[in-house]
């Protein structure tokens, strides 16, 4: 995982978290040295590294934010609870809501050791077809098999609201959108109508990440490749898990599509032998047992709520309330990913 630089607008008073962190964990001789890892659009996740061991440590951004996002606590006891049931969750080591130590709540957990892919393999690793398609089989897997975690036998049961979820990310995203609307991209008015227009039941309940996507997964790649650990569980929740499905199939970005989709890629999904967006859903299906019915309404849904987050991102780069120079095309991808549901809903954009 790449670790540089903290940027000015996201530093921190690091005598104050090591004096917290001194209370929680013996034997801490520092101050800590803090970088700031890279990857990531949403909270800000720093290394601290101290002589004999390194932490991470989560907090959100300065600025506007939804008001469901960015909540440390659950982020913490998901993955504090979470963990005897599912065991690719990093150790918890403290939560702070106290204000006056960082200014807001944060929290600290141990640190996974392995590789994180973004756009492109780090130098000198390579993958043969044989080794992608088998990477992206043990994405597909272990995303089925966390669906089958019992939300009630992990303490988690409280994350639901009951049914309706499909009605509610409808609603809710097509009204983030709306919230953060700028006048250089689509409204989107009409695919949030055809997503209205056509939302299917639940097809089922169960305990979901919400942002499944490769540079979320750390991964042992000594050998056949392993998922050790699974991070950023801010938007986990009690949903169905086809939703997360499309959610996920969004980032999953294939040598064969169009040009313009192509510039969003952000994982290796193009890599020879990496399983097509079909294929995942059918494998993908077939470990879960669930059924499916329109499959384009979860592809364009997940194309939408992707342009809701980047929208979300791109009001705030235009609005001075971060400089984070990665933003910079992010109203670019609004455009390209509102054109792309639309065109698969068949309306305009």
């Amino acid at each position: 995982m790449d670790a540089g630089e903290v940027r000015e607008e996201d530093a921190f008073d690091v005598a104050a978290l090591h004096a917290w962190l001194t209370d929680r964990v013996a034997g801490l001789d520092g101050p800590p040295r803090v970088r700031q890892f890279r990857g990531g659009v949403s909270n800000l996740t720093y290394l601290l590294s101290y002589a004999d061991r390194d932490l991470v440590m989560r907090r959100p951004p300065r600025g506007h934010k939804a008001a469901s996002a960015h909540d440390m606590r659950r982020e913490f006891t998901v993955q504090q609870r979470l963990r005897p049931h599912f065991g690719a969750v990093p150790q918890m080591v403290g939560f702070c809501d106290d204000p006056g130590v960082l200014g807001g709540e944060f929290y600290v957990m141990e640190r996974l050791k392995g590789t994180v892919l973004r756009s492109e393999l780090p130098p000198g690793m390579t993958l043969g077809p044989d080794e992608a398609r088998a990477l992206g089989h043990t994405v597909i897997d272990t995303l089925a098999d966390l669906h089958t975690v019992d939300p009630g036998a992990a303490g988690l049961a409280e994350l639901g609201k009951g049914p309706g979820y499909v009605r509610r990310q409808v609603e809710g995203w097509s009204r983030r959108y709306r919230g953060a609307l700028t006048d250089d991209v689509p409204d989107g008015e009409a695919v949030m109508a055809w997503l209205d227009g056509r939302r299917p039941e639940d097809a089922a309940l169960r305990l979901i990440h919400n942002d499944w996507k490769l540079d979320n997964l750390v991964l042992d790649m000594s050998g056949p490749a392993r998922i050790v650990g699974v991070l950023d569980w801010e938007m986990a929740t009690i949903g169905d898990p086809l939703m997360e499905l499309g959610s996920s199939m969004a980032y999953w970005i294939t040598a064969d599509d169009d040009e313009l989709y192509a510039l969003l890629r952000r994982q290796p999904t193009h890599l020879p032998g990496m399983p097509t967006r079909e294929q995942f859903v059918e494998r993908y299906l077939a470990r879960t047992g669930l059924k499916m019915g329109d499959w384009t309404f979860y592809e364009v849904f997940g194309l939408f709520r992707l342009a809701v987050i980047a929208q979300q991102i791109w009001f705030r780069y235009r609005a001075g309330q971060t400089t984070n120079p990665a933003f910079a095309m992010f109203g670019d991808a609004v455009r390209i990913l509102v054109g792309r549901a639309s065109a698969l809903a068949g309306v305009r954009s």
